[in-house]
């Protein structure tokens, strides 16, 4: 396939924006070494409020902002920011909130544990992601999620956006993290998914939500899965070899532009084939 494709990438954290980690650098370097070898990108990422913004020079896209995502019958304003990584040619657009984003930490308080909202979090950064690219008219051919932050983003793309023409093609890839988390999610999260619309036959992995169940909820909607970290969950790893779809392992980072971009190729000549079928 020689064609130019579109990627959207959605991270949990992309440096320079916040502190160097492997997901952070990934989520870095890769969308810039597919941008060079010809592809269209476009990146996301939440707007924490450790973000400095006068330096990172992030200024707010009027045009896309304005919108409210309701979670649990609930209105939250959505705020759409961007800015750009010069030496990189990339524009990263930020998921933003008062509520949800303003606090000067990522997903953990400063004694290290989890923040309670991270639940509704999750779900107001999935729905202002695929609202914005909607608003954008921006047809994505691959959507690539890093980091357990995007969990929810395969859920909600296969089952309330499936039949949106600017989705209804484009191919979810997973990619898979040694970031995982021991406390469990809020237990009323399976009633704000099932409240979004959701079918409960589809929430299996929402009732006792944790790390490990909602990362096998983005495996199973998702179309396609890479290994980004050496050392993953065993009991995820047991999980993917049930998984019926393209599995990239795990491949060293000076390897990683080159054959995520070959992995990108073969989902969507795999998708072409069956299509034809």
């Amino acid at each position: 396939m020689t064609a130019k494709i579109k990627v959207l990438f959605i991270s949990q954290e992309i440096m320079p924006f916040v502190e160097e980690t492997y997901l952070s650098k990934i989520s870095r370097t890769l969308p810039q070494g597919i941008q060079e070898k010809g592809h269209e990108v476009r990146c996301f990422m939440p707007r924490y409020g450790c973000i400095n913004e006068r330096r990172n020079q992030l200024h707010e896209v009027i045009r896309l902002s304005g919108m409210n995502i309701i979670i649990n019958d609930t209105d939250h304003p959505l705020v759409i920011k961007v800015a750009s990584i010069p030496a990189a040619r990339l524009q990263v657009y930020f998921i933003d909130n008062e509520e949800y984003f303003k606090r000067k930490a990522m997903l953990k308080d400063p004694k290290g544990e989890m923040f309670a909202d991270n639940d509704e979090r999750a779900i107001f950064f999935a729905r202002g992601v695929i609202e914005t690219i909607k608003n954008l008219g921006w047809a994505p051919d691959i959507i690539h999620c890093h980091g357990w932050f995007t969990n929810m983003i395969p859920l909600y793309l296969r089952k309330i956006y499936k039949d949106n023409p600017i989705f209804a093609d484009a191919k979810v890839v997973y990619s898979l993290y040694d970031d995982e988390f021991s406390s469990n999610l809020p237990e009323n999260l399976y009633d704000k998914v099932k409240f979004d619309g959701i079918p409960a036959k589809d929430l299996k992995h929402y009732k006792n939500a944790n790390y490990l169940s909602t990362t096998k909820a983005a495996l199973d909607n998702a179309d396609a899965v890479i290994i980004n970290s050496e050392s993953v969950n065993p009991e995820i790893q047991t999980y993917l070899g049930n998984v019926k779809k393209p599995i990239l392992g795990y491949n060293a980072e000076e390897n990683l532009v080159n054959t995520v971009n070959d992995f990108y190729e073969e989902v969507l000549q795999n998708s072409t084939v069956l299509s034809e079928k």
